[in-house]
């Protein structure tokens, strides 16, 4: 470096600073001189160290990427104050992942509470799937129905909601290369760090489903180059990933030649959707070896093998999308909370987060924190006076309860429904005591030995009980009570499995 040049810089760098990678021991830091720079206030940096956004705090390394300008003069706190900020951009924090050593896992959002979930696991980015997404805000099938309009705003819902890049789906571009600008100049303005282009025909769909048809080469690769202007012309730099269904359209060296031209259109990442083994995995990931590339390892059963990170960096990939992971786990899970409300019961605990864990990832504390910053003296007095009206209400209410102790007792009125009372006691041939004055127990125990009902029910009561326990409708109870009449306490009445295979007993007591 010229020291005449650079007095106070080289002073500030005379020893590499000690920042570094969490996946490197190498500096994390350098700079040098442009050999053919005009200024003295320029330099190019090596190496640029950034944050990424994830809760670990990791850094991680970015390749130079354009010349950043300080004063002649300007020590290392003010460098590296304008260097990263630049981190604030999306796009940017995603080049950061795509330049880390490793192969980075990305789990597929469908909406705001899906990507804060993915965030708050730990992951550095996510996808958004466009299969999730018609799933859950059209409750169809992925075949061409959602449209641009509806997938750019619950894409910004998505990026609005999270600090971590997200990759958006965007389909085929929605129609030809025109088409595919505005997509793209959309995903920009929305917050997408990444789009991911596909060269399907319309209408598309998911490319592990039968019948995927493609555009011709010259259309797929005019798409990724209108992508490229697009960015160009808006001054992003989103990450374009450039995605081919040509293996089960057309043939595996058709994918290979269209990655190729891809490539060297300006695509960013390649994918080819729906390979079919380790080995064609392989021959991907060897071709345009200076591209990252990404899998797709589609849940449940598609067509590319399911490989583990380790196994999928040793390939050669750099990225790794789950595409059904979130989307499948919320509809079975809604399916079992269905099916336990159906039968009477709420889901058991273990199956669902407590109220304060629910508001906890909403975000309903850190609210009441930051709206104590905007406290005033009338929402103070407010406060206090509410917390004097609660306190009166309870002394009204123990001073209610003590006066009413003082007086005579109340005679305890017994209800009983309609058709008890005319079979039992309406003529005076019979007393409403014995059997209807007794209790029935009702027990359910859960496949999994979890004791999910116990509850008491006056006898007196049959009509409501088929709202507590929809699974008891059509037993006749009634003459279970009449025959057992003479027993004694503890009789057990009922004991059968219900549909969902639940343990339900009834007991005379």
């Amino acid at each position: 470096m010229n020291s005449a040049a650079f007095p106070s810089l080289q002073s500030s760098f005379s020893q590499t600073p000690s920042f570094h990678s969490s996946q490197s021991s190498q500096p994390a830091f350098s700079l040098s001189l442009p050999s053919s720079s005009s200024s003295p206030s320029t330099f190019r940096t090596q190496t640029s160290l950034y944050l990424l956004p994830n809760n670990n705090n990791n850094v991680f390394l970015q390749k130079p990427r354009g010349a950043y300008k300080f004063p002649p003069r300007g020590n290392l706190s003010r460098a590296t104050s304008r260097i990263s900020c630049s981190a604030a951009d999306p796009a940017k924090k995603l080049r950061l992942i795509l330049d880390s050593p490793g192969t980075h896992q990305g789990p597929a959002c469908f909406d705001a509470l899906s990507a804060k979930l993915v965030e708050k696991a730990g992951f550095p980015f996510c996808f958004t799937s466009g299969f999730s997404i018609s799933a859950a805000r059209l409750g169809m099938p992925d075949t061409g129905f959602i449209s641009y309009g509806e997938m750019v705003d619950q894409g910004q819902q998505i990026t609005q909601a999270v600090s971590i890049p997200v990759i958006g789906d965007g389909d085929n571009g929605y129609g030809n290369a025109m088409n595919v600008k505005r997509t793209v100049k959309g995903y920009i303005r929305a917050g997408f760090a990444g789009i991911i282009l596909e060269d399907q025909v319309s209408p598309k769909a998911c490319g592990h489903t039968r019948g995927r048809k493609v555009v011709s080469r010259e259309e797929a690769v005019m798409r990724i180059k209108a992508a490229v202007d697009a960015r160009q012309e808006s001054g992003s730099d989103i990450v374009i990933v450039a995605r081919t269904d040509s293996r089960q359209a057309v043939s595996f060296d058709e994918s290979l030649w269209r990655c190729r031209a891809f490539a060297e259109a300006g695509a960013d990442v390649l994918f080819i959707d729906a390979l079919a083994s380790r080995e064609e995995m392989r021959a991907f990931c060897e071709i345009s070896p200076l591209v990252p590339k990404m899998a797709n390892m589609l849940e449940g059963g598609g067509k590319t093998p399911i490989l583990n990170p380790l196994e999928l960096e040793e390939i050669g990939y750099k990225v790794v999308a789950y595409p059904l992971s979130l989307i499948g786990v919320s509809i079975q899970a809604m399916q079992d909370a269905l099916s336990a409300i159906k039968g009477g019961r709420i889901p058991p605990p273990g199956s669902m987060p407590s109220f304060e864990e629910i508001k906890e990832t909403l975000g309903f504390n850190d609210y009441y924190e930051e709206e104590k910053r905007y406290a005033t003296s009338i929402s103070r007095q407010t406060g206090s006076s509410a917390s004097s009206n609660v306190y009166s209400m309870q002394r009204s209410a123990q001073d209610d309860r003590e006066q009413r102790s003082e007086s005579p007792q109340e005679p305890v009125v017994e209800v009983i429904t309609p058709d008890v009372y005319n079979n039992y006691g309406a003529d005076g041939s019979r007393s409403f005591s014995g059997i209807w004055s007794r209790t029935l127990r009702v027990k359910i125990t859960g496949r999994d030995e979890f004791e999910k009902l116990d509850v008491r029910i006056p006898a007196g009561f049959l009509d409501g009980i088929t709202n507590i326990v929809p699974a008891l409708g059509g037993v006749n109870i009634k003459e279970l009570l009449d025959q057992a009449s003479g027993e004694a306490g503890g009789k057990l009445l009922l004991d059968f499995n219900d549909t969902a295979g639940d343990r339900i007993q009834v007991f005379l007591e």
